[in-house]
């Protein structure tokens, strides 16, 4: 009689248990689908980083036009008293316009340099966005494989779950062991400890795709589509590394650093040659009423020019800087040149790897694994194999399958960074 009580706690154990575990599975919260081509739309119009940098291309176009002002001209104006009072000479007014001649072509000089600088602020910001693209897309991937991963540790929880359902009826029987009926039980609750970490990893991955799209909001996550297109490209190495140095933002931003370096030092030259001060005035004098030399009211003009004299250009400090920085613009171009050719290369053979190990799981490895764990769980049932077979080929079967997620992940992520370093993109 104790016996037939401790079968039938144990299996109200076992039940309440698996059926507790079962209640705390929820995988329901708001989301919003979100196809990757408007995702990266998205993320063009509200990232707020990308917006920041924006500005500096502002910026550097409001450069130009400070670049075109002229020099001011100076008004002057003044009163005087010939000592009217005592000596009775009179008194009058003056008033004078001057400004600067600037001489050497200094402001072409000034506005070429300021639009070589707005290029290059506009081609670092294509640089900045080529990485903003590959980055948001990197994220948008793995918040498929989180999921991808996710879907497999409640999968394998609700099939260990099952296991342990049938289990718990089979000790209520006899047919197995009450240490069997133990070890289903918690491996099911195991796994589904495992499918939290899971879901956890899933939901933070969801959530760094709200801050590519510059949006605070976590009532609401944007949810990816599993990926509609096929990877596999074929690329000539070569092609890829001439094309990138010629055409990538970074390379056109280097070229234009340098050109922006030349037209510094055509500023400088043209800064050393003399300015032409210019000037013209009119003075009023009153009526002198001095018996000694009486003298009329008169008005008279003049005009005059100011020559300085550049005894700074002796020193030739400025010059010597501009000319260096034209050669070191020249050695970071060449730098970048072989950073692209590098990073090209390293990506394209990362490429090929990963593409060879998507197709090794592809040919063949998650059908045995499946069809290894079927038998493993039919043979279980029919009690010709013991659970701890089942939850070996359980575990083989979810380590494929997450390595085969993993692979996918860096295949695509192959993919990305091969097409952000040879600076092109087809991935929609």
């Amino acid at each position: 009689m104790r016996i037939f009580i401790r079968i039938i706690s144990l299996s109200v154990m076992l039940c309440t248990g698996i059926m507790t575990v079962h209640a705390q599975v929820d995988t329901t919260f708001p989301t919003i689908r979100i196809p990757l081509e408007q995702y990266l739309h998205q993320v063009a119009t509200k990232n707020l980083g990308y917006a920041a940098e924006k500005y500096n291309v502002s910026i550097s176009e409001a450069a130009i036009e400070s670049a075109k002002v002229f020099p001011d001209p100076e008004l002057s104006g003044g009163l005087f008293d010939n000592q009217n009072r005592a000596l009775q000479l009179g008194h009058g007014w003056s008033a004078g316009i001057s400004t600067t001649l600037e001489l050497g072509g200094k402001r072409n000089a000034r506005i070429g340099l300021a639009r070589s600088e707005a290029a290059t602020s506009k081609a670092l910001l294509a640089d900045y966005y080529r990485n903003l693209r590959a980055d948001a897309t990197l994220a948008y991937f793995n918040a498929i494989q989180q999921y991808n991963l996710m879907k497999v540790q409640l999968d394998s929880y609700h099939s260990m779950k099952k296991i342990a359902d049938a289990d718990a009826i089979r000790f209520k029987s006899g047919a197995i062991t009450e240490i069997d009926a133990k070890q289903s039980n918690l491996e099911a609750g195991s796994m589904l400890n495992d499918y939290f970490a899971g879901e956890a990893a899933w939901k933070t991955a969801l959530a760094a795709l709200n801050n590519q799209l510059g949006s605070s909001r976590a009532d609401t996550l944007p949810m990816p589509e599993n990926l509609p297109y096929n990877m596999e490209r074929v690329f000539p190495l070569p092609n890829l590394i001439a094309d990138a140095q010629a055409n990538r933002a970074d390379a056109v931003a280097a070229q234009n650093a340098k050109l922006a370096a030349e037209k510094n030092l055509q500023l400088v030259k043209a800064n050393r040659k003399i300015d032409l001060g210019i000037n013209a005035g009119i003075q009023s004098n009153g009526e002198s009423t001095n018996e000694t030399a009486p003298t009329p009211a008169y008005k008279s003009v003049n005009a005059g020019i100011s020559i300085p004299l550049k005894f700074s250009n002796h020193y030739k400090g400025e010059l010597k800087a501009a000319r260096y920085g034209i050669q070191q613009a020249a050695t970071q171009e060449e730098q970048v040149k072989l950073q692209i050719s590098t990073e090209v290369t390293q990506a394209y053979f990362s490429y090929i790897n990963a593409h060879k190990q998507v197709k090794q799981f592809q040919e063949g490895l998650l059908t045995a694994a499946q069809q290894i764990l079927d038998g493993k769980i039919y043979s279980y049932k029919r009690g010709d194999t013991p659970l701890l077979d089942v939850l070996n080929a359980q575990r083989t079967y979810n380590d494929l399958q997450q390595s085969y997620y993993q692979a996918m992940f860096a295949y695509a992520s192959a993919l990305v960074e091969l097409e952000r370093s040879a600076g092109i993109w087809d991935i929609k």
